[in-house]
């Protein structure tokens, strides 16, 4: 039963921005709120990682889930709920940053996981992508949050729903082009 939960909250965070949208136009906020709560309660209460910064992250990500929410049931205003995406971007720019200035990089930390005995060449590679996707948080989190200010759920739900999700999807299979290809070299 556990795992079913977590799957279902796994799948419902990542369609986070469809859930929203449907929500809004067809429950309204004092439906949607506290689905949304119960949502990302259920994620705090399962939430296990392989590296401990991973768990307190999705950790993190749940206690603000739950506070958007909240603030949008109780001050009944529906914008609350789109800062989400925002908080994401922030929360993951401020780990992989910090990991920069205290090493190892969080890629590195993922990389160990299955090559434990990584080269420097591997460490020096794996500091880059972090820096890249330090890069890739600070634009995705200020379109976000120009999608909140615009106001237009449906360009807020494409953006934060479909194309930041290609666009980490792009910058994935680039990277993992450029690291197959350097370990042939």
């Amino acid at each position: 039963m556990r795992r079913i939960i977590q799957w279902i909250s796994a799948l419902a965070a990542i369609g986070y921005p469809f859930a929203v949208y449907f929500g809004l136009n067809y429950w309204g906020i004092s439906i949607l709120a506290p689905l949304l709560i119960v949502l990302f309660a259920s994620r705090l209460t399962l939430t296990q990682g392989k590296l401990r910064q991973l768990s307190w992250l999705m950790k993190a990500f749940a206690i603000l889930g739950i506070l958007l929410a909240l603030a949008s049931w109780l001050l009944k205003q529906n914008h609350w709920l789109l800062y989400y995406p925002v908080v994401v971007s922030a929360l993951l720019l401020v780990l992989f940053s910090h990991s920069l200035f205290n090493p190892p990089p969080i890629v590195e930390r993922l990389a160990r996981l299955t090559e434990p005995d990584l080269s420097e060449e591997g460490v020096r590679y794996t500091r880059k992508v972090t820096q890249v996707w330090c890069l890739f948080f600070m634009i995705n989190g200020s379109i976000a949050l120009f999608t909140c200010l615009h106001g237009d759920i449906s360009l807020w739900t494409l953006y934060n729903g479909a194309i930041s999700y290609f666009l980490m999807g792009i910058l994935m299979c680039t990277e993992w082009i450029i690291r197959k290809t350097q370990r042939r070299a």
